[in-house]
């Protein structure tokens, strides 16, 4: 009855590029349960973020919150709040959480059908479709919007299995993967693709999870809402689809959960699908116990280097940082740490100089900067190429 699409190329051009959004976070704003929120107003090429739901930190900035840097997206304290301070109902309502069951509770739903009465459209990343519910699909009815429920599996007979179309593809995949979810993979590879961008590398992000394609990803599967057996295949396509389209130079795969995960497998059809040459892996130096799992350890990250190297054909290039409850001198001296102990460059995406994330690909796979270079390294202003396409390239 609404459109629930789980691809970006399927939203309906009802939910055009732009469109102003509030995003509802309830006590989860810059948590790891928030992270689509944290998402959406660190990057966002379809919705323009007018502020974010979070009665606990009202008043605050979400940039602050997040980075330390204002961006001018406040924090209110409710959807009343959050309409006063647009001027005019927004055109949606985003669901900002993502906690591991994927489940709205009462006080939640009471929101987002408070959203569809105002005349919002809502945009739901959770496993649970609400499209589906009778409730909200009869609230948006009379209220005449709709509910887009992102992770909504296509038809099985769109779906793809693993073909080794893959092997066809020539430029290298990079895939950005972690020793847990939630800790930063998503943010640092779209900041890997625009630091390879500005440096005239053409760079494209192929994501995986429902948060990168609420932000308006050209390329991406909500990979964990789907049947394992097409898992690897509908990464495969996507990366595919993406090569066929856009001819770039790199392809960054955005990574899910971990390797070495007991709840979150689905690192393993990301490795599996896209083949990648290279992995970066994310970690959290400070973060002792798996996310929502505080009964298993953390892993280190040499052990799941190992697990990664011994379970794919393919080798780590890096490693990045997530600074949570780390200060810089701490961040520094991690940085320091596993470039010794690991012999990998290591950085931190939001706090230190993009070129060095950037770098961390062209130095592993020299290729990369020649092919360009020998097809003159024309550019457009996006850092696109003006003719030729990708070479084959080898790491070093």
């Amino acid at each position: 009855m609404f459109p629930s699409p789980s691809v970006p190329e399927l939203i309906p051009t009802s939910l055009p590029r732009g469109s102003t959004a509030v995003v509802y976070c309830e006590g989860q704003f810059g948590e790891q349960d928030g992270k689509t929120a944290n998402g959406l107003v660190r990057h966002s090429e379809r919705y323009e973020i007018l502020s974010v739901i979070d009665s606990t930190r009202a008043g605050d900035d979400t940039g602050f919150v997040l980075d330390g840097v204002r961006n001018g997206i406040p924090l209110l304290a409710s959807l009343t709040d959050a309409i006063a301070h647009a001027g005019a109902v927004p055109d949606y309502l985003i669901c900002g959480i993502a906690p591991s069951d994927g489940l709205l509770t009462a006080d939640q739903r009471t929101v987002l059908l408070d959203g569809i009465t105002r005349g919002m459209h809502i945009i739901n990343g959770l496993h649970e479709f609400l499209a589906d519910d009778i409730e909200f699909a009869a609230a948006a009815l009379r209220a005449d919007v709709t509910i887009t429920d992102v992770r909504r599996p296509k038809p099985k007979k769109d779906l793809h299995q693993f073909s080794g179309r893959i092997f066809d593809i020539p430029c290298p995949r990079i895939a950005i993967l972690g020793t847990d979810g939630a800790i930063g993979k998503r943010t640092t590879a779209t900041l890997l693709v625009e630091a390879l961008n500005d440096r005239g590398v053409k760079a494209v992000l192929v994501g995986t999870g429902q948060t990168s394609l609420i932000q308006g990803g050209k390329y991406g599967v909500a990979l964990d809402a789907l049947v394992p057996q097409f898992c690897a295949g509908e990464v495969e396509n996507q990366v595919v689809a993406a090569y066929e389209t856009e001819r770039p130079d790199v392809i960054v795969v955005e990574g899910q959960g971990a390797l070495s995960h007991p709840a979150y497998l689905t690192s393993a059809y990301i490795l599996r699908g896209s083949r990648p040459a290279g992995v970066i892996v994310q970690h959290a130096p400070k973060r002792k116990t798996l996310g929502d799992f505080p009964m298993i350890a953390m892993p280190t990250v040499a052990s799941e280097i190992a697990l990664i190297e011994a379970f794919a054909d393919t080798q780590v290039i890096g490693v990045t940082i997530n600074h949570e409850n780390m200060n810089d001198a701490e961040i520094g001296a991690s940085i320091d740490e596993y470039e010794l102990d690991l012999n990998l460059p290591a950085t931190d995406a939001l706090t230190r100089p993009l070129d060095r994330l950037a770098d961390m690909v062209l130095d592993a796979f020299p290729g990369i900067e020649a092919a360009r270079s020998a097809r003159g390294g024309a550019v457009d202003g996006s850092g696109t190429p003006l003719a030729g396409s990708a070479s084959p390239v080898a790491p070093r």
